[in-house]
């Protein structure tokens, strides 16, 4: 460092990963939390009022008269400063954010956007945020084309094999954090077995089967113009990322769709087939806070958190299974039976932070996220298991649930499964 160069201040290491049309994107966030804090308010304030006899007000959490006013305006108020700030920075980014200024974006910026999508993925999309992530299949931080297919060989340049081998991340992650402690799953595969990895980034607070859909036509694309013929097709799903694959597995096959057929391998890491207990558990924090009129309004702060985490407290995998219903109202399991698809070799791997099997590790801790008979596709319920082979299950101990991404054992048990047989 010279003498001019200014040291590197947390203040200056953060704006390092800010591009300014972040600043768009976080004043409509803002501005939309703020509507959401004055609504918690007036509803305490009504709640209140209710206490004493006092309400008024078309709604039971809404004020009436003079109050009702007063709410009203400050609402109008941070609509109209939202709606203002967001015209001059509509009118000053353009000068001042140039997408070929930054050619790639931080670790740590994708790190927080991802949390954030899956956090509030499914508000973000709806508002038309410009932080929602669209979906997009990548290799080595790029995203692919899809068509033509000349301009993904140019991408993939001598790498594209006859294997697809494709990673799909799980909740609040995206495609670059496959690499953990130096190690990835799709580059390790692709050093033993000669096949291409490509990794999935979708906006993991949507609903699962929405993310489903989407790969399942977007795959079709990229089998397309794939720019050899290709013989196989491994789908390799991390957490939330094995629900997301047997989605569209589903909704390729009813759409009569051409990839399904060469699709030759299933494998799940620590995916929550039945469920987490932790969503679980936050559906009855809704409960309890709902149960007072006091603290019914903070029920809100429960109700931020996306579709995507909801259909985490069973495992979501179709539309059906939350389609008209309201999917903080009912902790009833509502899913359609969906078995693994026929034809297909499925795979398993759970972990757990024990040294061995109890009923703790397999109910309830796990891998410190997903319970083992979860993982596995065990139920009490014998129509919802989920039918692996006793050779395509593997147990890892003392590991937690991002330790997969990593597990020595996981990678030779990963090989040892998709080792070409004779």
């Amino acid at each position: 460092m010279t003498a001019l160069t200014p040291p590197d201040t947390p203040k200056r290491a953060v704006l390092r990963h800010i591009r300014p049309s972040d600043l768009k994107a976080a004043v409509q966030l803002a501005a939309q939390a703020a509507q959401g804090v004055i609504n918690m308010a007036e509803g305490v304030h009504q709640s209140v009022r209710h206490r004493l006899g006092l309400a008024s007000g078309a709604e039971p959490e809404q004020t009436g008269g003079v109050t009702g006013r007063v709410y009203q305006g400050v609402r109008g108020a941070t609509r109209l400063v939202g709606h203002a700030t967001d015209a001059l920075l509509g009118a000053l980014l353009p000068l001042l954010d140039d997408p070929a200024t930054h050619p790639e974006a931080s670790p740590q910026r994708e790190a927080v956007l991802a949390a954030l999508n899956g956090v509030l993925g499914d508000r973000l999309q709806a508002a038309h945020n410009p932080l929602a992530w669209p979906m997009a299949l990548r290799r080595g931080g790029e995203t692919l084309a899809l068509d033509p297919s000349a301009v993904l060989a140019a991408q993939l340049g001598t790498h594209a094999s006859p294997h697809l081998v494709l990673l799909i991340h799980g909740l609040c992650m995206n495609d670059t954090q496959w690499r953990r402690a130096g190690h990835d799953h799709g580059e390790h595969l692709a050093q033993a077995l000669g096949c291409t990895p490509v990794y999935l980034r979708y906006n993991s607070g949507l609903h699962t089967s929405v993310n489903g859909r989407e790969l399942a036509l977007m795959l079709e694309q990229l089998v397309a113009a794939w720019p050899v013929p290709l013989q196989r097709i491994t789908l390799l799903g991390h957490s939330m990322g094995g629900l997301v694959a047997r989605s569209a597995v589903q909704v390729a096959r009813r759409a009569g769709l051409h990839w399904p057929g060469l699709l030759r391998e299933l494998v799940f890491l620590g995916t929550p087939h039945h469920g987490a207990p932790l969503e679980r558990a936050g559906h009855g924090v809704d409960l309890l806070l709902a149960a007072t009129p006091f603290t019914a309004p903070f029920a809100r702060l429960g109700k931020l958190r996306s579709a995507g985490i909801t259909d985490l407290r069973h495992g979501h995998v179709q539309d059906a299974d939350w389609q008209g219903r309201d999917r903080f109202a009912s902790p009833e399991d509502h899913r359609l039976v969906l078995p693994l698809p026929e034809g297909v070799a499925c795979f398993a791997v759970a972990a757990t932070l024990a040294g061995q099997r109890g009923l703790l590790a397999d109910r309830l801790t796990g891998d410190g996220l997903v319970p083992l008979r979860s993982a596995l596709g065990q139920h009490d319920d014998p129509a919802r298991r989920l039918v692996f082979a006793k050779d395509s299950q593997r147990i890892v101990y003392r590991t937690g649930h991002l330790d997969l991404l990593s597990s020595p054992a996981v990678a030779q048990q990963l090989l040892h499964w998709l080792v070409p047989t004779a």
